[in-house]
């Protein structure tokens, strides 16, 4: 009998016999659990992953009967299916290129459809990997139209993620709403101690220890969205503002790239500001 691979995230008050029940209907289904992993508080997070004999269809409607018992909220995933990303840059290309880079190598999960940028300049890096370049130019005038053409993007190529790949430009509250949960950013984690122009520079000046990037979901709070992955670079005396720089784009590269595999392989939960996060 053939079967599909499937995840399951789940969050609903926390109350006895969750487990059990989800069990429950998988046992009845015929499918088999590969990897479980749950989290209890306020509310109850849950992660499967399990193979069925059955479609997605069935799959969903089993739980979508079980769901108001539990006053659950779940969402289901084949596994097969690859998320759809569209990235979106300015003119720093280094998340870009990891991003392209890992998705060839096979070591990122995803689809990346698009890439749109308000330059032009990162187009021959973009379809050297075979992919569409869209360049949206924008102004405080055009803003509006510009993010009506992103969105147009985002429903053309059937995205599920958007990615800001160094982004340089605060997207509008509607936008944010439009893609709440599903718009990842990266940004350098001297904010607020070094907000404005040269951040780097300015850490280089108050010597500072540690450099970092976080990556959160997009929110209309300006870099305050929930947090889905941080990582740290140590750095010293001997650092010119030009080291913290490189090192700096490094440690971002890998924050945004683990934030996106985690939200790929659906091990991210939204929990109200904060994120509940079930690694590997």
């Amino acid at each position: 009998m053939s079967t599909s691979e499937y995840v399951l995230t789940l969050s609903c008050p926390d109350r006895p016999g969750v487990v059990a029940a989800v069990s429950g209907v998988l046992a009845a289904q015929g499918c088999n659990i590969k990897e479980s992993q749950q989290f209890g508080d306020e509310r109850f997070f849950m992660r499967v992953q399990f193979t069925a004999p059955i479609g997605e269809d069935e799959l969903t409607a089993s739980f979508a009967a079980l769901a108001p018992d539990f006053a659950m909220e779940f969402k289901l995933r084949d596994v097969a299916r690859k998320p759809r990303v569209l990235i979106m840059v300015s003119k720093f290309d280094h998340c870009l290129n990891d991003l392209l880079y890992r998705v060839r190598s096979g070591t990122l999960d995803i689809e990346i459809v698009a890439v749109a940028s308000n330059h032009p300049d990162l187009r021959p890096l973009t379809q050297s990997y075979g992919i569409d370049y869209h360049h949206l130019p924008i102004t405080p005038d055009t803003k509006p139209r510009q993010e009506a053409e992103v969105l147009t993007l985002v429903e053309h190529y059937q995205a599920d993620l958007v990615v800001l790949a160094r982004y340089m430009q605060v997207l509008s509250e509607d936008l944010c709403q439009k893609l709440a949960g599903r718009a990842i950013n990266i940004h350098h984690s001297f904010l607020p101690s070094f907000k404005g122009a040269k951040p780097y520079h300015q850490a280089h000046k108050r010597g500072v220890k540690l450099i970092g990037a976080t990556a959160h979901y997009v929110t209309s709070d300006l870099d305050e969205g929930p947090i889905i992955e941080q990582e740290v670079a140590r750095v010293n005396h001997s650092h010119s503002p030009e080291d913290l720089v490189a090192i700096g784009r490094d440690v971002e590269c890998v924050a945004l790239a683990r934030a996106v595999r985690w939200h790929a392989e659906q091990r991210v939960v939204l929990d109200g500001h904060k994120t509940i996060i079930f690694p590997r």
